[in-house]
């Protein structure tokens, strides 16, 4: 097995896996967890289509991998911003 299959399997299983998880209530969808479990196994399938391309499987896992990514930046700003917010904030006695 060439090192391209190991990734995309990889990436398929990580995927299966937050979607079995999400389905069974035990991954929040739009945590963090769920988000880079996402944004790694499509990454990884687009690492296997290195070696066998195929333009619709690049579509699809890029925009997987791109959707997943601006999920991460957004949580990521909120959180910044949310800290940021609570150092502004005068404390009182």
């Amino acid at each position: 097995m060439a090192w391209t299959d190991v990734s995309g399997l990889s990436g398929v299983l990580l995927i299966l896996v937050a979607y079995a998880a999400a389905t069974a209530g035990r991954l929040d969808p739009k945590r963090a967890p769920s988000l880079a479990a996402n944004f790694v196994g499509a990454s990884l399938i687009l690492l296997s289509l290195l070696h066998a391309f195929n333009l619709s499987a690049v579509a699809m896992e890029g925009s997987w991998a791109l959707v997943s990514l601006i999920g991460l930046m957004r949580l990521g700003v909120s959180g910044f911003r949310r800290q940021a917010a609570s150092r502004r904030e005068p404390r009182r006695p």
